[in-house]
């Protein structure tokens, strides 16, 4: 028994001797940091002593990752702030509409001296803008002011920038802190980080510029712009690639992306990560660091292989035969690739964190664009072959309507930018006809006086002559298929009078790819989107009747006379051009029967 004791006190002697030899240390210096650091948090300073504190990082500066290269959020607010001082500015604290009541919507270009620097692109801002109906060459009739001092290349390490431009715009007379000012550019901020500074004081004036930060913009005030390049044309403009044979399109590709990626710096990270998506098979997402005079001085182990397999595919075959189009943020937000993708109906998946898109105040691009995450690349394959064929066709088709109606040109992204819901208001004194003059306010009116009711009769197109007869604002356009109580007339009556740009009607039509007939065809029956209202039953202003007969193409009406129900869809488009904006339905109690699609 004393033995076996004996035993057990010398294991349990042993067992001690070697924590001791081989842990002593650590239990040594677990008690010494122990006891520092209970030390430390007894005298650890409190928040309110800002003596203490001075020294410690701003918490916003951790978020940049580590990357000296990339602007804090704090860099990029003082930024900010330092080209926006009067960033609360909108319509109604900042535009002098006084000036518009006399004249109306009139735009006046300064005139361009003659040791001027101008960039091709900017002297065809400046052309289209002087060839649009808003121009005027006197400054006292004009409402707003474009300056000839070429603001677009506002990074200083450019052979375009044009310096002292604010001790220049401070000397001219109509400058006025640049109240009713409109400022084009399409790059601010410089290496490294190029921010949004302008270097000049923009004022009050309101500011048309590419890669818009969200958290910038002035909604309602300021006009996001595509980045488009020096060879984009005047006017016309080349059409999408979607053509009337290829619907429903077969392409080889799913995704694609090939372009430059940059080894640092602001835009390198979501770059540098595309190849992570690349499968060699139907995604092909390729990248090139050979740019820029020291590319091989900072070039990467992917470099040489990635410039290998660069070179071994097309970039227009790749738009030509995908689905789907990455477009990724470039040093700056935008990228010339957008409007690349638009035109060849490649669906445009936005990579591109923060960016207000062009002209987003009156384009819903959710039906045009899928709008991912920087942060989230690797789902974007898996999101993308979620999306429904009749979905990515509707996709397809909005890119080529978006293309021809306000990108194909640079007389198409003036005239938009000039059209933009800020200036819709002051357009319409633009657009009235009436005999008496129209209000200072530049609002429809609210009229009270009985409405004309017009009924078809002989050509189609008679509907819409501008008769004299017509002494109201409203028409109540019907034919003698129509039957409306009184009660919903009034109704249809007071939705026009909230919206009297646009046409209001019953009866609505939407259209439709027919894949048997491989041809377009429109039904009136009930979905939840509609394509026009019918003019058969419908309130529009009586200033349509004088753009219909006066403005329109002789042809376009003669071919609405020789083809049935085509009149509807003329004025329909003739509205959507002049407003940028949908018809609206009202519904009745007794509906109309569903008819038989037609082509």
């Amino acid at each position: 028994m004393q033995a076996r004791k004996k035993y057990i006190f010398l294991t349990f002697l042993a067992s001690w001797l070697l924590l001791f030899f081989f842990g002593g240390d650590q239990l040594r210096r677990f008690t010494f940091f122990s006891g520092r650091k209970a030390e430390a948090q007894r005298n650890w300073p409190h928040w309110t002593d800002r003596s203490l504190l001075k020294s410690f990082v701003h918490p916003e500066e951790l978020q940049s990752n580590g990357d000296p290269s990339l602007p804090s959020p704090r860099e990029r607010r003082v930024a900010r702030l330092s080209v926006y001082k009067n960033s609360r500015c909108r319509m109604e604290t900042c535009f002098d509409f006084s000036r518009c009541e006399k004249h109306g919507f009139k735009v006046f270009t300064y005139p361009q001296e003659g040791d001027q620097p101008i960039s091709e692109s900017y002297r065809k801002i400046l052309a289209s803008v002087e060839r649009s109906r808003y121009y005027t060459p006197n400054p006292e009739e004009a409402c707003l002011f474009i300056l000839s001092i070429d603001t677009l290349d506002r990074d200083h390490l450019s052979g375009q920038y044009v310096r002292n431009v604010d001790e220049k715009i401070r000397s001219f007379p109509l400058w006025n802190g640049g109240q009713n000012h409109l400022i084009f550019n399409l790059y601010s901020g410089t290496w490294p980080n190029y921010t949004e500074d302008l270097g000049f004081d923009i004022g009050q004036a309101i500011l048309a510029k590419a890669s818009f930060y969200t958290e910038s913009f002035r909604p309602g005030f300021d006009i996001s712009i595509p980045l488009f390049s020096k060879d984009h044309p005047q006017h016309g403009g080349e059409r999408g690639w979607l053509y009337q044979d290829s619907i429903p399109p077969k392409k080889k590709y799913l995704l694609v992306f090939k372009g430059k990626r940059y080894l640092t710096g602001i835009g390198s990270g979501t770059r540098n990560a595309l190849h992570h998506i690349h499968n060699g098979k139907d995604i092909i997402s390729l990248t090139t660091c050979k740019h820029g005079k020291d590319w091989e001085k900072h070039k990467d182990t992917r470099c040489d292989k990635d410039n290998v397999d660069y070179e071994k595919f097309d970039y227009q075959e790749l738009l030509h035969n995908s689905t789907f189009c990455i477009v990724p943020r470039g040093r700056r937000l935008g990228s010339f690739r957008f409007l690349e993708a638009l035109q060849a109906a490649c669906i445009p998946v936005l990579l591109s964190d923060g960016w207000e898109l062009p002209f987003a105040e009156a384009i819903d691009w959710g039906k045009a664009a899928v709008v991912g995450n920087e942060r989230l690349l690797l789902q974007i394959p898996s999101a993308i072959r979620c999306i429904h064929p009749e979905r990515v066709l509707a996709f397809q088709q909005q890119t080529q309507f978006l293309w021809d109606a306000y990108f194909s040109s640079v007389d198409k992204i003036v005239h938009t930018t000039l059209e933009t819901p800020w200036s819709f208001p002051l357009q319409i004194l633009v657009l009235w006809t009436c005999e008496k003059p129209p209000p200072p306010s530049g609002k429809w009116p609210q009229t009270t006086v009985p409405l004309t009711i017009i009924q078809g009769r002989g050509k189609l197109s008679d509907r819409f002559f501008p008769y004299t007869a017509i002494q109201t604002d409203a028409v109540l356009s019907l034919d003698e298929h129509t039957s409306l109580s009184t009660s919903e007339v009034d109704f249809a009556f007071v939705v026009w009078r909230s919206f009297p740009e646009r046409i209001v009607g019953f009866p609505t039509q939407s259209h439709f790819w027919d894949a048997e007939q491989r041809r377009w065809g429109y039904t009136s029956k009930w979905t939840n989107e509609i394509s026009i209202v019918l003019t058969t039953a419908a309130f529009y202003h009586r200033y349509y009747h004088s753009l219909f007969t006066e403005y329109l193409p002789a042809g376009l009406r003669e071919l609405v006379d020789g083809l049935a129900t085509c009149e509807d869809i003329l004025m329909n488009v003739l509205v959507a051009a002049v407003t940028k904006l949908p018809p609206i339905k009202v519904t009745q109690q007794k509906q109309y029967k569903e008819t038989v699609p037609q082509q």
